[in-house]
């Protein structure tokens, strides 16, 4: 079994979602021994935006690319074969002004590549990316789980899915921001939901 931990947030170090992350992964490798662990933190090394000159790299054909755009490809290859070799991904996941981090969506856009992770047929797009377990760590400094501000959630079922990634489960923090015992209570929480989640 091939564990891939993703960190998202823009800190290297005090994160929560990071620290919670690893704590589902140390649960998993609890109950799976023989786990082997690949951790991309995307705060220590970050990805390029999905800007004009990586669209150029991508849409050229390979045959025909300058040592740049090999070098820029390479970058999302990187990422991609890291994905297609996980069989469980644990994204950690804060949540910066309603959305996802700039880090997480760079990481979504490299490894989202037509005829790669996804393709389109006459039934419509179908995801490259199967069976594989995901489980999703959220923090928040609210309480936004089922409002309509919550805006991640739908956002990564979505994008997940049509990579092929349908197995997907979500863990909450939620309130670190609203004092001290909110703190502590979320965090005590997300515990119990990652215990509930390995075993499940």
């Amino acid at each position: 079994m091939k564990i891939l931990q993703i960190n998202s947030s823009a800190r290297s170090d005090g994160s929560h979602s990071t620290r919670l992350a690893g704590a589902l992964v140390e649960r998993l490798r609890s109950e799976h021994s023989a786990a082997t662990l690949q951790v991309r933190d995307l705060s220590r090394t970050p990805h390029p935006v999905l800007d004009e000159a990586a669209l150029q790299a991508l849409f050229t054909a390979a045959e025909q690319r300058t040592p740049e755009q090999m070098a820029r490809v390479a970058l999302d290859d990187e990422l991609i074969a890291e994905i297609q070799a996980a069989d469980i991904v644990v994204l950690g996941v804060p949540m910066y002004n309603f959305g996802v981090s700039a880090q997480l969506k760079n990481w979504i856009d490299a490894i989202s590549r037509a005829r790669v992770t996804f393709q389109y047929t006459d039934k419509g797009a179908e995801g490259l990316l199967k069976d594989k377990k995901v489980y999703v760590v959220l923090t928040r400094g609210g309480l936004y789980r089922d409002t309509p501000s919550d805006t991640q959630v739908p956002y990564l079922k979505m994008v997940l899915s049509f990579l092929g990634m349908t197995d997907v489960q979500f863990v909450y923090a939620e309130g670190l921001a609203m004092g001290p015992q909110a703190e502590r209570e979320a965090l005590a929480s997300a515990q119990n939901q990652i215990d509930e989640a390995v075993l499940a």
